[in-house]
């Protein structure tokens, strides 16, 4: 058990680093650097019109894209093949003026990862258009269908990789700090 979390880890419910702190006995503390990650793989591409965002999936490291939209004030829908409550959709019931209304797309699921390269989110792809960001956590493959759904409407896309590397950074530091 954790003696203590960092405030992120605490709002989002979730710890994927922890440090041990020997002075003045034994203690261990849990941080969340998905959020940091991810927070900042995605700041550089964020203009004025991006305000609100749908997560694909629900599961642990939705809770971390959550919680930076949050911070970044960016409303957040959540899709789900299984509805939890009123900040949850269906992905059948996705139209096109939600579409273009939520101009950032995240995909937190696994679909599309290897070895399952030709399962994407089952979203209308038809109605992205060149000012959407869809940004999928998979890193492998380097570009998921979704991602190639995407670029194909003249989207930005962006895969999880950056966030993976400024996570573990960020992991490293609290470790050596």
């Amino acid at each position: 058990f954790l003696d203590e979390m960092d405030e992120a880890a605490k709002n989002i419910g979730a710890v994927n680093t922890i440090k041990i702190f020997r002075e003045n006995g034994f203690r261990l503390k849990g941080y969340n650097t998905d959020a940091y990650g991810f927070h900042h793989s995605l700041l550089p591409f964020l203009k004025e019109e991006h305000h609100s965002a749908l997560i694909l999936g629900t599961g642990g490291a939705s809770k971390a894209v959550a919680y930076v939209f949050k911070e970044l004030g960016i409303d957040c829908l959540f899709v789900s093949r299984t509805p939890k409550n009123k900040e949850h959709i269906r992905y059948e019931d996705l139209t096109r003026s939600i579409i273009q209304h939520y101009l950032i797309i995240v995909n937190t699921s696994p679909l599309g990862m290897y070895p399952n390269t030709s399962a994407f989110p089952e979203i209308p792809y038809e109605y992205i258009e060149k000012n959407h960001i869809l940004y999928d956590l998979v890193y492998n493959p380097e570009v998921t269908q979704f991602l190639e759904k995407g670029r194909g409407n003249g989207a930005t896309v962006l895969n999880g990789l950056k966030m993976l590397h400024l996570q573990a950074e960020k992991a490293w530091e609290i470790w050596n700090e």
